[in-house]
């Protein structure tokens, strides 16, 4: 699994003129699932995600996690996350699951997030055609991929 994870302001998600998933302060998870990936790679990148110490403290230093500011979590599906531009100009997606490994995947990882987390997560709309707005904070953006485990 593969996450670009952005500290915002407040995110919404919104799918043919229907809000599926708002925030106030808090992380914005673009999440794609690849070829191969299991229930392990959605845990561990739940845990870590709920405990990246980014927010800022009282003396101005990335130091608290979204669960220490009580922040709240958007995660959006986002299969392009795996695209290989190696040969061409036109992206190939070879490399995402398939939505019957992706789409039980996708869900785990939101319960197993809401866990870590300890309230729910708002989410995206899986396969949808999706707008997504944030307020982008610091910009603080970090990119984490559950085989690199780093």
């Amino acid at each position: 699994m593969r996450a670009v994870i952005q500290r915002v302001s407040s995110a919404r998600v919104t799918v043919e003129d229907e809000i599926t998933g708002e925030i106030g302060a808090g992380l914005l998870v673009l999440l794609g699932v690849a070829e191969g990936d299991t229930e392990a790679d959605a845990q561990w990148l739940a845990d870590k995600i709920c405990v990246l110490r980014i927010f800022e403290d009282e003396a101005g230093k990335m130091n608290l996690s979204v669960r220490d500011i009580s922040g709240g979590i958007l995660v959006v599906s986002q299969f392009t996350l795996f695209a290989s531009t190696r040969k061409g100009t036109r992206p190939s997606f070879n490399d995402a699951a398939k939505p019957d490994l992706a789409i039980p995947l996708y869900e785990a990882f939101n319960r197993l997030t809401s866990t870590a987390l300890g309230r729910p997560v708002a989410t995206g709309r899986f396969a949808a055609m999706m707008d997504v707005a944030l307020v982008n904070d610091g910009p603080v953006t970090l990119i984490i991929d559950s085989k690199a485990r780093e």
